[in-house]
């Protein structure tokens, strides 16, 4: 039943030799690894009107400036990892970058900071999402969290049936929605134009004297306004995935992507400039923008729909990237490895359900209030963007291959601003990104504590030529039995298959019960040896263990080997288990922890 129902959520297993079959073309690939960066427009402009609202209304003709100095921005990132999608095709993106080029902790630090990214992606992305379903139909805002927590796992099993099934899927909302807001941008611009708009909607104008305002308030609303960016250096971990030739495919989508995000993001600053628009708990700016715009008719709804789609399915970019992120820090030993291995679908299923469960607990943890989210998500994004462009200014430096210097400038003026964005982010809003500071440093712990792990198991598997192994002489069994059956007489046979060296142990809890046992057992096995222990507290495994202890220490002496072979049936009902002590399962998991002693199981099958 479980495997049916599997089968409906995740459709067929794949054969591995389909895996060219699930690469993206750039369309596809522009949907599913866009979305967050393209998503951004429906709060990276709020974000900058939050800050400038704690002065006045006056001061938000300060937005354009600042809109113009994150589209500049922009333009260095999208330089910069171009550059880096053709030096590093394999993908990994900023941990590979830092972790050739600059060292190993600075590529752990930025490998840590893109995991929480793109689980901070999931869950901003879906309250966001949420938020924008909330400002449309306000008797929903009660049930946000529950809201969330469905789509998460809605999200997850879609991308669990496979990353071609999820992107063509996935296309039409993003697509919807960058066409919901160029309709909402031309339109306003239009109204703009031909002066057909609200008597209400006053703006400052721009240059205008704002009183109190300070270049510390300014800086902070532009790192706010850098939450725009984030998502960006999706692309560059997720070349794998694109069909071939996969860096020039990726290069073209970055390309596409960064021109769709400063045409969006220009658009919705300047309209919510133009109009005056405040931000709102209960409303976002693009819903007020779009019913400025239109009105609460069906092209308001249209956009509102769309926004929120997008929004909730920007999570999808996190669900592209974190699984690839995570198998590339597996194989280097950072992380488990069940991260590198493909699930029925060919993707990489420990990583999408890890990413789903973790989104869940934050959302749930943070009440699905989006603000409280953001400047975590956009410090994890900075400080792989900085560690990224910091490396390839030492790999410029260090190959110096021909146009080197126009490379190197572009990466240092990306590497001063996402510094300087950093920076006044911890300045500005350390009370909201403090726990950061302590939680990179124990990521990196936990990566650096995994790989000790890994090199440990490996020094002790491998062989070295010059190690002498002790031949083994022999082998010696013991067989616990509880009773005379046909189980105990199936393990019994099989043991004398192998050695005639075989101690049959039964732990008695009575006197009287053992002299019975002993008599029965020299009528019906007189060849094998049946040692009686007695348990005064009723416990098996303590007199066996002590048992097995000594047979292990003088068969060692002769280079012998101990084996415990413990009976066990197997009913034909699972649900028939409950009604049989299960002790042979606590014998070998008990056992299983010795180091000089094999623990075997014989299972015997009953038809009934």
């Amino acid at each position: 039943m479980l495997s049916s129902f599997k089968r409906f959520l995740i459709g067929r297993p794949l054969k591995s030799t389909e895996l060219g079959e699930q690469k993206l073309n750039i369309l596809k690939a522009l949907a599913i690894l866009s979305s967050d960066a393209l998503s951004s427009v429906a709060y990276g402009t709020e974000q900058i009107l939050i800050v400038l609202a704690t002065i006045s209304v006056v001061a938000f003709w300060y937005s354009i400036p600042i809109a113009v100095g994150v589209l500049f921005l922009l333009a260095a990132l999208i330089l910069s990892y171009r550059q880096i999608i053709y030096s590093y095709p394999h993908g990994g993106g900023a941990y590979v970058v830092s972790k050739e080029n600059i060292g190993e902790k600075a590529g752990l630090i930025a490998g840590g900071s893109l995991l929480v990214d793109y689980i901070l992606t999931v869950a901003v992305s879906v309250t966001a999402g949420t938020d924008a379903i909330t400002s449309a139909f306000p008797a929903l805002h009660a049930h946000s969290v529950f809201i969330a927590v469905v789509l998460v796992i809605f999200i997850t099993i879609l991308n669990l049936r496979g990353i071609t099934e999820s992107a063509s899927i996935l296309a039409y909302p993003v697509y919807l929605f960058v066409i919901a807001l160029f309709i909402l941008i031309g339109v306003g611009l239009f109204k703009i134009v031909t002066g057909d708009i609200s008597p209400s909607a006053q703006h400052a104008s721009i240059g205008a004297p704002v009183q109190g305002i300070t270049l510390f308030l300014l800086l902070r609303a532009f790192a706010s306004g850098c939450s725009a960016l984030t998502g960006v250096e999706a692309i560059s971990n997720a070349i794998p995935t694109f069909k071939d030739p996969a860096p020039k495919n990726a290069a073209r989508t970055l390309i596409l992507m960064g021109s769709l995000l400063a045409l969006l993001f220009s658009g919705i600053t300047f309209l919510a400039y133009y109009y005056g628009i405040a931000p709102k708990a209960d409303e976002t700016v693009v819903s007020q923008i779009a019913e400025e715009t239109f009105g609460r008719n069906y092209l308001y709804f249209f956009v509102q729909g769309t926004t929120a789609l997008i929004l909730v399915l920007a999570a999808n970019t996190g669900y592209s990237a974190f699984p690839l992120l995570a198998f590339a820090l597996a194989k280097d030993k950072y992380m488990p490895r069940m991260f590198t291995i493909r699930g029925d679908r060919l993707g990489y299923s420990n990583g999408i359900v890890s990413l789903g469960v973790a989104s869940i607990i934050l959302i749930i943890a943070s009440k699905g209030q989006t603000e409280h989210l953001i400047p975590l998500y956009a410090v994890g994004v900075f400080i792989p963007f900085t560690l990224s462009q910091t490396g390839m200014i030492i790999k410029w430096l260090r190959e110096k291959p021909a146009g080197w210097v126009a490379k190197l400038t572009a990466n240092l003026i990306g590497a001063l601003i996402t510094l300087t964005v950093l920076i006044i982010f911890f300045v500005t809003k350390l009370g909201q990104v403090w726990f950061v500071i302590i939680f990179l440093p124990l990521i990196v712990l936990m990566f650096k504590r995994i790989n000790s792990h890994y090199e440990s198991v490996g020094e002790q598997l491998r062989i070295h030529p010059e190690d002498e192994a002790m031949p083994v002489q022999g082998n010696v069994i013991i067989v616990p039995v509880a009773g005379i059956t046909k189980v105990v007489e199936n393990s019994i046979n099989y043991a004398k298959s192998l050695t005639d060296q075989i101690f049959a142990v039964y732990v008695s809890f009575d006197r009287q019960d053992e002299k019975r046992f002993e008599e029965k057992w020299e009528k019906w096995q007189p060849d094998v040896r049946l040692v009686t222990l007695h348990s005064h507290y009723r416990s098996i495994l303590h007199p066996l263990s002590k048992f097995i202890d000594t047979v292990e220490h003088k068969a060692s002496e002769n280079n012998y080997r101990v084996t415990v072979l413990i009976p066990q049936f197997i009913t034909k009902k699972n649900w028939h288990n409950i009604l049989h002590n299960q002790s042979s399962l606590l014998i070998r998991a008990y056992l299983i922890f010795k180091k000089r002693v094999i623990v075997a199981t014989l299972p015997y099958h009953f038809k009934k």
